[in-house]
């Protein structure tokens, strides 16, 4: 069965993310093409990167890295559920992903971002990166407003055409993350 985390990238105390991550994952549990899970980079123990030697060599000398190596490889494709900060990717989800590298490759992403804006720049800078990591990640996304989508600026409360923008995304991202199996399999064998 094909293997999706939720990952919620905001740390920050209050985050919003929480109940977007949350929403994202009840929905996707809806679902019988992919198993769900989430993966909450507050509780993942990753201070800034401290490894000797650059993720791609794939030799991690601590034990939250190789921790983090585990948590990464058991998944075929990922949600990155992000807020958008000053223009930007929150730090802890930059650090996250610049943690290891092979893990990453060969699998397939898809975004939910909310922000003033949507979240739209924090997930033009995610695209790029995925380039980088080997990920494939999908067209369609979901683009959260706090004037749209969050009662009195917090209190989240998705727009109906939500739904649907989020159902297009996980479509996409489980397809995808099928389609690269084959790759996977080939790296690993």
């Amino acid at each position: 069965m094909t293997t999706i985390a939720v990952v919620l990238a905001s740390t920050r105390p209050g985050r919003n993310g929480e109940a977007v991550a949350r929403w994202v994952l009840d929905r996707a549990r809806t679902r019988t093409d992919a198993e769900f899970g989430l993966v909450d980079l507050a509780e993942v123990d990753l201070p800034q990167v401290d490894e000797p030697v650059p993720p791609m060599a794939g030799r991690y000398t601590h034990g939250h890295t190789r921790r983090w190596a585990e948590t990464v490889a058991g998944y075929d494709g990922y949600v990155f559920v992000t807020p958008e900060y000053n223009h930007a990717v929150p730090g802890a989800l930059k650090n996250a992903l610049d943690r290891v590298y092979r893990e990453w490759n060969n699998k397939a992403a898809a975004f939910v971002s909310y922000g003033h804006s949507g979240g739209v720049r924090a997930v033009e800078q995610l695209r790029q990166v995925m380039g980088s990591l080997q990920v494939a990640d999908v067209s369609a996304q979901v683009e959260l407003t706090f004037a749209a989508d969050f009662a009195n600026r917090g209190e989240f409360a998705p727009a109906e055409r939500q739904a649907a923008a989020l159902a297009t995304t996980l479509d996409q991202l489980v397809a995808w993350s099928k389609a690269l199996a084959p790759l996977r399999a080939g790296v690993a064998g």
